[in-house]
């Protein structure tokens, strides 16, 4: 064949797009267990977190050793174990499956709830966690994230002294949710309330709404006393 030739150039330049492709569908299929199990190791790790265990090298055992069981809450408040894959993506198992989780832990011989939360902050989605002593109604620990909000300002929820502040706060007034971030300063209940971030108020407020959307789904599990 003439290497010269239109028709060769495009032989050649068709072939060499095929394998590349093919390539390129090998490694990606190649790596998406990898990707898979990376993305399960950081949601463990965050659930971690909310039970105060941080910086752990080895999240599976750590995970295994604090978390006793994945729940699912049912319609009277009662929970049944999830018999289904470990989820990633709870605000999808909510929205497309009508699941709602509770991890069931135990740290130091006490029992802890941990429940996941979601919402939109300024620049795009915030999540966390939020770990309930055994009474269901006051707060051992949280953990909270961001996709992209303002260093230094909005960001600031995914901080240790931001996040600590919900230590020991009520979350049910009556049958509704207490727990809310309110502006900086301007706490007036510190049964319930906590301060939110200077400069960080659309954050602040978007955190605040979270936590209301996304526990008051669990109200019949935190008013049941089973």
């Amino acid at each position: 064949m003439n290497t010269n030739s239109n028709s060769y150039t495009i032989i050649y330049a068709s072939v060499l797009v095929i394998i590349v492709a093919f390539l390129l569908a090998f490694v990606n299929s190649s790596l998406r267990e990898l990707q898979g199990k990376n993305v399960e190791l950081d949601t463990k790790k965050q659930i971690l977190s909310a039970l105060n265990v941080r910086d752990v090298e080895d999240v599976d055992a750590e995970y295994n050793k604090y978390v006793k069981a994945d729940m699912l809450m049912q319609e009277d408040g009662s929970l049944k174990e999830n018999e289904g894959k470990f989820a990633t993506s709870y605000e999808k198992e909510v929205k497309e499956n009508h699941r709602l989780h509770v991890f069931v832990c135990e740290v130091d011989g006490n029992v802890k709830y941990v429940i996941p939360v979601y919402g939109t902050g300024l620049w795009g989605a915030i999540w966390g966690y939020v770990a309930l002593n055994a009474d269901k109604n006051t707060v051992y620990g949280t953990y909270f994230s961001h996709a992209s909000e303002t260093p230094g300002l909005g960001a600031e929820i995914a901080s240790e002294p931001f996040q600590n502040e919900f230590k020991d706060k009520n979350v049910m007034d009556g049958e509704s949710i207490g727990l809310s971030v309110v502006k900086n300063g301007k706490v007036v209940n510190a049964e319930y309330q906590v301060d939110g971030i200077s400069g960080g108020t659309i954050t602040s407020v978007a955190v605040d709404q979270m936590l209301k959307n996304c526990m008051g789904q669990y109200t019949e599990f935190l008013i049941s006393k089973e």
